[in-house]
């Protein structure tokens, strides 16, 4: 036989039922645990809810009056938090009518007229990913103008870059930062295009077919502000895309910051040296004393899996439910959760690391040296200054890279006469051309890496992000 709880059934919906609920009925169908996270929200939606069915006569102003009053009670037992949360009473919408009854008493029963928890919870869960959506577009902007400050300080240091993590061609280090300002940027507009889309209200279409009373669906919209409210009532309680594009623009800024806490890892390794992370975001080895590990890097690169995984798990949710609503939609608000929770430290992390990060300048420039690092640049002088085609001149210089390889030394270490018996066209100015300098200082191009074309670009976000 199984166990019994010994209370009655949830006195909210329990008319329908004459029998107790299963322990483990209990369990599995509570969510607040999770979603007492939504308080805040689910007070403010009523309030509004309450006010919009006074305007419109629905309920008296008395009771109105008396049903704001609790709620004000219960907000400020919020913000203190003193609120106890009951999971006998499943979920955070639940505990906040029934605290609402034990202060006010029957008049508490008024709040829920034409509305149904599946409107309510969906308002409440858009209201808590638009307000954490523009935390974290705050944090990431936070970030882009720490990374900006290290690109200015070093805008014209040189550095190898990278293509298959081999060495391709010289760029400078605040180039390299750079890059992850744009993706951070579009970061934010991301996010910012998910905040606008989900902002029409689904208040008012209670549990799928909409109400028979006449409310005012605008005034609910306007007053929680949203841009208006949804037009479908079946779409409205069913809808999860919001959700999918938060945790869609999530993963990707994760990834972003996943991608350059690698580089971090590489960077900081004996084999490149090229930067020192400070102690704060450093941690040792309980074995070696001598060890230096980049934790705080790694723990980023980990995290963006939690995010994805959230991601995927509600599409998994979405992808086999009818309309409009099912119980499985309870598990959304989990996912979402979690992911802004790890991407909100992940962000702060990753802020506080870059603010102290220590570049090794001579040892990124003594790497920007390295053998062949300025190969392009040759072939594209052949190119320009005797009229070959790319390929012929690629053809050459893959020659000479030969011959460097099997005299042991770099190109520019060539005698005159060597490049001569690869073609006797070349003449001494092909050692201004192999310079590092040289190759940085002539990308002018429009986004390239010179420290010109970096200053500019330095320019142009500092204005942007005052």
């Amino acid at each position: 036989m199984s166990d019994k709880s010994s209370h009655n059934t949830n006195l909210m919906w329990g008319g329908r039922f004459s029998s107790q609920q299963d322990n483990i009925m209990e369990t599995i169908n509570s969510s607040i645990e999770i979603d007492h996270r939504m308080a805040m929200q689910d007070i403010e939606g009523s309030l509004v809810h309450v006010k919009m069915l006074q305007f419109k006569k629905i309920i008296p102003t008395k009771i109105c009056n008396n049903i704001i009053k609790g709620l004000k009670v219960i907000q400020d037992d919020v913000i203190k938090g003193k609120f106890i949360y009951d999971r006998k009473f499943e979920d955070i919408h639940m505990n906040i009518e029934k605290k609402l009854h034990d202060i006010i008493g029957d008049d508490a029963g008024y709040i829920h007229t034409a509305r149904s928890r599946n409107d309510q919870v969906v308002t409440d869960f858009k209201m808590w990913i638009r307000d954490s959506t523009q935390d974290l577009i705050s944090k990431i902007t936070k970030n882009m103008k720490t990374f900006l400050d290290t690109a200015d300080a070093n805008f014209n240091i040189l550095m190898p870059g990278y293509t298959h993590l081999q060495t391709a061609q010289p760029v400078t280090f605040g180039h390299h930062i750079l890059a992850y300002v744009e993706m951070f940027e579009r970061d934010k507009e991301r996010f910012t295009e998910a905040k606008k889309r989900l902002n029409e209200c689904p208040l008012g279409s209670a549990a799928l077919a909409g109400t028979s009373f006449p409310i005012d669906r605008f005034f609910t919209s306007e007053r929680l502000g949203f841009d208006k409210p949804m037009s479908n009532s079946i779409d409205a309680v069913s809808d999860r895309d919001f959700a999918l594009d938060f945790l869609s623009a999530s993963a990707i800024c994760a990834t972003h910051l996943s991608r350059f806490a690698e580089e971090l890892v590489i960077w900081a390794s004996d084999g490149f040296d090229f930067i020192e992370i400070s102690d704060s975001f450093s941690t040792g080895s309980s074995i070696m004393p001598q060890k230096r590990n980049p934790d705080a890097a790694e723990l980023i690169r980990a995290k963006v899996a939690n995010i994805t995984g959230s991601l995927f798990s509600l599409f998994t949710i979405l992808k086999g439910l009818p309309l409009a609503y099912s119980k499985d939609l309870q598990e959304d608000k989990e996912l979402v959760f979690r992911a802004y929770d790890n991407l909100s430290l992940m962000l702060d992390v990753m802020n506080g690391m870059m603010a102290g990060i220590i570049i090794k300048k001579d040892n990124l420039i003594r790497a920007a040296a390295s053998r062949f690092i300025t190969s392009t640049d040759l072939a594209d002088y052949l190119v320009s200054k005797y009229n070959y085609s790319f390929r012929k001149s690629h053809h050459i210089v893959g020659k000479l890279v030969i011959k460097a390889e099997n005299l042991d030394c770099d190109l520019k270490d060539l005698k005159l006469s060597e490049f001569r018996k690869i073609d006797p066209n070349i003449d001494e100015n092909v050692y201004k051309i192999l310079s590092i300098q040289n190759s940085v200082n002539i990308r002018t191009s429009y986004g390239g890496t010179s420290p010109s074309e970096v200053k500019k670009r330095i320019k142009e976000w500092k204005k942007k992000l005052k």
